[in-house]
């Protein structure tokens, strides 16, 4: 990888890729502080948590659609350097502006045009790509892209939770909003000619044909790929699964770091670290099944994932609950990233594998919006529950589902492989 990066051929994927590490680092930060924000107003509240949060994912409904149309379009190198400058800006008004005033609603809008912003930026990062590397190299730079994001996530976490804990929500919106300056400033000094152009008759022309793409083919591919999706029998098995998984991923989120502070008496401080042994598990249990996992064999594994996952989060649970030790809390949650993390890798191998090379994006694109919407319905609904019932209960019951749903799948691919012997 240093070698890769260290080449002057790649110097511009070396910037992008530094950008990316910069950023998604301040994000995760980012995220700890939104939790830190809504406890100092609001104390440990998992329905104002959910409120706050909601903002975050609803862009991909609203924004996501039409994103790609327009980067299409755009210069990306452009795009990415004005769309790190403006969710920078946006950020760093949280801490100088709004953060004094009583009301939440502004914090809401902000949120949601920072998060908007990242629905431009992510296309156009995938798509600069291959225009800075060689054809020979695309998999080795998607794989780095890939992983920085884990890289990010166990380091912004790790740090994170502490420094909020210890200095307030303020400090995070700082460090958020200097790490998109910092990636703007490394994607500004990436060596590519510029594609813009300022030309009145040139941006009418071009906004009349992306309303029209908008209005008519967007439309269409949209429901071409949802009924692709809902007419095949195993993408429909995967969409399910995926949708049972981020529903239960919904369902507890606010309630489980609600739950651990209130374990642990702390508002970020134990969550990051869990977050960090979480995502640990995670890459571990992609690593290990990327490996050793057998072809042809997903329904079984990700059945058996959702068993065993199930398992794992009563344990998890009932274990904190009854004795509040961080280290056994941290072993816990890496054995459930562990566990989870093969899931995704056999249901996006099954999408690749079942579904025809034309309808791939739109059938990813469809998986998208599927699977964030079970989460926002999931996190809303619990945070409301969690009102009248004890976190415990929401997250043992969510448990036992997801191990009822593992168990079910299970003995349904058993007798489906009895009757084909």
């Amino acid at each position: 990888m240093i070698k890769f990066l260290s080449e002057k051929s790649n110097n511009n994927f070396t910037r992008l890729w530094l950008s990316q590490l910069i950023s998604q680092f301040g994000d995760r930060i980012h995220q700890l502080a939104l939790v830190g924000l809504i406890a100092e107003r609001k104390g440990v509240s998992a329905t104002g948590l959910a409120k706050l949060l909601a903002f975050t994912i609803l862009p991909v409904f609203l924004i996501q659609p039409i994103a790609g149309v327009f980067v299409d379009r755009w210069d990306r190198k452009t795009t990415l350097f004005v769309c790190d400058i403006a969710r920078g800006v946006l950020v760093l008004s949280i801490p100088l502006i709004f953060i004094y005033w009583d009301m939440m609603l502004p914090i809401y809008i902000v949120v949601f045009l920072a998060f908007g912003f990242s629905r431009f930026h992510v296309p156009a990062k995938m798509s600069i790509i291959p225009d800075i590397v060689s054809g020979d190299d695309l998999i080795k730079a998607n794989s780095m892209v890939t992983s920085t994001g884990m890289i990010a996530f166990v380091l912004g976490c790790a740090l994170g939770g502490v420094l909020i804990e210890g200095l307030g929500s303020r400090l995070g919106f700082f460090i958020d909003a200097l790490t998109f300056f910092v990636s703007g400033a490394m994607i500004y000094s990436m060596a590519m000619p510029k594609k813009i152009k300022i030309d009145k008759k040139y941006i009418i022309e071009t906004s009349k044909e992306i309303v029209g793409k908008i209005k008519g083919s967007f439309w269409a591919e949209f429901k071409e790929g949802f009924t692709y999706l809902f007419k095949n029998r195993d993408i429909r098995f995967v969409a399910s699964m995926l949708f049972v998984l981020l529903f239960a991923s919904g369902a507890i989120y606010v309630v489980i770091i609600v739950f651990i502070q209130h374990s642990f008496h702390s508002i970020t401080r134990h969550l990051g670290v869990l977050a960090v042994c979480l995502g640990v598990g995670l890459f571990l249990g992609v690593l290990i099944y990327g490996r050793l996992g057998k072809k042809d064999n997903w329904n079984k594994t990700i059945f058996f994932c959702l068993t065993a996952g199930g398992v794992m989060l009563i344990l998890f649970s009932i274990a904190i609950q009854s004795y509040p030790n961080i280290w056994v809390a941290m072993a816990l949650a890496m054995l459930l990233g562990m566990i989870i993390g093969p899931i995704f890798i056999a249901a996006n191998t099954m999408v690749h594998v079942v579904s025809d090379e034309k309808m791939r994006g739109k059938v990813f694109s469809m998986l998208e919006i599927v699977i964030h919407l079970a989460f926002l319905i999931a996190m809303l609904l619990s945070s409301w529950l969690a009102k009248f019932i004890g976190e415990i209960w929401i997250l043992v019951f969510t448990g036992i589902v997801i191990f009822a749903i593992g168990v079910i799948g299970n003995i349904k691919v058993a007798k489906r492989n009895i009757s084909y012997n």
